[in-house]
């Protein structure tokens, strides 16, 4: 069985957010249209609580997007982004989420920050979602979200981790960076991953 994964397509990382993903909107048609060659679709959600360490404001002398050593890991500071219960953390409406099966929330812990879907960033607590995965017999995933070089990539990065075959859906992802895009497509595919485009799908 396959699953499709909708990572972290949320309000804050459309056109609009406080950490907008360039061209973010233009995934949403092709998501919304894949979703009924999937038996399972799952969705992640970023859902940080306020003043989380991850956030630019959170540290006064510091300013988005410069590097510090969190806890003993390299953190970027993020603009506030998908706080918990806000607007900017909501999935927006063009979105269809109708056959999203479960959500799985993530950034929860104040202390750390977590791309992946399946763990934090120290990968100190899971998700839940790889055993999700396996008592529903998911060998195949594919995924789709924002941003393409950081939370599909990590994403992606441990879905081949944990066993599973894993495409990312190129046409149905965009990147922050698109530099940084290639050069983790590149790492990702030399690790097993394959890119794809949606046609390709059946």
């Amino acid at each position: 069985m396959k699953a499709l994964i909708l990572v972290d397509i949320q309000n804050d990382f459309l056109p609009g957010g406080t950490l907008a993903v360039p061209d973010g909107d233009a995934i949403i048609p092709v998501v919304n249209q894949l979703q009924d060659r999937f038996e399972l679709v799952l969705s992640t959600q970023d859902w940080h609580p306020s003043g989380h360490k991850s956030f630019a404001s959170a540290h006064p002398d510091k300013k988005p997007f410069e590097q510090i050593s969190l806890h003993g890991l390299s953190q970027t500071l993020w603009p506030d982004h998908c706080v918990q219960g806000t607007a900017g953390a909501a999935f927006p409406d063009t979105l269809n989420m109708n056959k999203t099966e479960t959500i799985f929330r993530k950034g929860t812990d104040p202390e750390i920050d977590s791309y992946s879907g399946f763990y934090d960033n120290g990968r100190r607590k899971a998700t839940g979602l790889a055993g999700y995965l396996r008592e529903k017999g998911i060998k195949e995933l594919y995924l789709t979200g924002l941003a393409g070089d950081i939370c599909v990539y990590y994403t992606a990065m441990d879905s081949l981790a944990e066993h599973f075959s894993t495409c990312i859906i190129e046409d149905a992802v965009r990147p922050l960076s698109a530099a940084d895009f290639e050069t983790n497509n590149r790492h990702f595919m030399a690790k097993g991953g394959r890119m794809i485009l949606s046609d390709e799908i059946q």
